[in-house]
């Protein structure tokens, strides 16, 4: 049998992926430095967990990391484990905590676990007595109710003298509930509480902001930012003009282009009746690839409120979602573009440069966060760096 693996390229399997993302490095690292602009005095960390946002955790850490960042946060120990390997000296924080069993990991790779809970903070105090000084960091809930300490048991913690000297945060932080809509009241109300939170643990370093907490100035900065969705191009506040450039560009390639005629169903359900001849392209990748069946063109239940579906972008034009999409499968209608506009094996951007990520989320009512966590396993990654232009 011959053996087609040396001659099967890196750039081969690009080429002929049916559904390939291009993440373009340069645009996630330039987000980087703007979001440092923007912290002003604060250091801005990479937040890196879902694999760098479905970007890829050794590429894009990698380069973060080579772009300044010095402080990341992941989800998991794993997630720590494999970006320690690109981050060589950076504090890495653990956002999902240490758990018994997993201390000899936090140990071995440098990794700070983040205390979010009663109990877990008793057992990293015995996990101290064990084996000595070692950093953790401190969430503490403002009124999230998700993670985090209770606020007045945090501060009692803090004035607390019989604690074990071994016990040394390096960080306290917490997170807003309402950062992406500056005229929410919460945000304040949250701002406030922290300040208290911070002032009990004078001299130890202070976080409150991600992305959108950002953006609301100076007073929400404190010692260290924690962007996340910013980085790789989402829009993080609501009704604001996104000023990140797109990192992800996802494709997807037309298996058939097919004439279909006026009064005839397209898919499942027969979801979308056609009120004229029509082409339709029809693509590889549908929800088993993580391109929502939610904003399908029709037969769902959210275009009751939402009439519109979502759009591809091909031959220079938008063109809409006809029908559901399926599994492995999604059909766009391309009546309007010239008829040899589009052949099979063209490739048609699901978004990127011209269709955002924050527009394929609004069409399947969710955040552009699930979309780009969620672009599944089949894809083929190409990685573009300042070099490439």
């Amino acid at each position: 049998m011959t053996d087609f693996t040396d001659d099967y390229e890196e750039e081969d399997r690009f080429a002929s992926a049916g559904l390939r993302l291009t993440v373009d490095l340069a645009a996630l690292t330039d987000n980087w430095r703007d979001m440092a602009r923007r912290s002003g005095k604060a250091r801005t960390a990479a937040v890196v967990k879902a694999d760098a946002y479905g970007t890829g955790m050794e590429d894009a850490g990698e380069a973060l990391y080579l772009a300044g960042a010095r402080d990341f946060f992941v989800a998991t120990v794993d997630e720590g484990v494999t970006l320690r390997l690109y981050a060589p000296d950076a504090r890495i924080f653990v956002l999902a905590g240490i758990w018994p069993g997993t201390e000899r990991r936090f140990f071995e790779n440098d990794l700070v676990p983040v205390i979010s809970s009663e109990e877990q903070l008793a057992f990293w105090m015995a996990v101290l007595a064990d084996y000595g000084d070692y950093p953790c960091a401190l969430h503490v809930d403002t009124g999230f109710n998700r993670l985090g300490l209770d606020m007045n048991e945090a501060i009692a913690l803090a004035d607390d003298v019989s604690r074990p000297a071994s016990f040394a945060p390096v960080l306290v932080m917490s997170h807003l509930a309402c950062g992406d809509d500056p005229s929410s009241a919460m945000n304040r109300q949250q701002l406030e509480s922290f300040r208290k939170v911070s002032a009990a643990y004078e001299g130890i370093d202070s976080s409150l902001s991600a992305s959108a907490g950002i953006f609301l100035g100076n007073d929400y900065h404190f010692d260290l930012t924690r962007p996340g969705i910013a980085l790789y191009g989402g829009a993080a506040v609501n009704g604001m003009a996104n000023p990140m450039r797109p990192v992800v560009t996802a494709e997807a390639r037309v298996i058939q282009v097919r004439d279909a005629k006026a009064g005839q169903g397209v898919g499942y359900g027969r979801a979308l009746e056609l009120t004229r001849d029509s082409r339709l392209a029809i693509v590889s990748a549908g929800y088993a690839d993580g391109y929502l069946r939610s904003q399908s063109g029709g037969g769902v239940p959210l275009r009751q409120v939402a009439p519109e579906g979502g759009h591809g972008f091909i031959a220079g034009r938008r063109v809409p979602i006809a029908g559901r999409v399926t599994m492995d499968m999604t059909i766009f209608d391309i009546t309007d573009l010239p008829e040899n506009a589009v052949s099979a094996g063209d490739y048609v951007e699901l978004f990127g440069k011209n269709i955002s990520v924050d527009d394929v989320a609004r069409a399947a009512g969710t955040i552009g966060y699930e979309v780009l966590t969620s672009m599944g396993l089949r894809h083929e990654r190409r990685y573009l760096s300042e070099d490439d232009g």
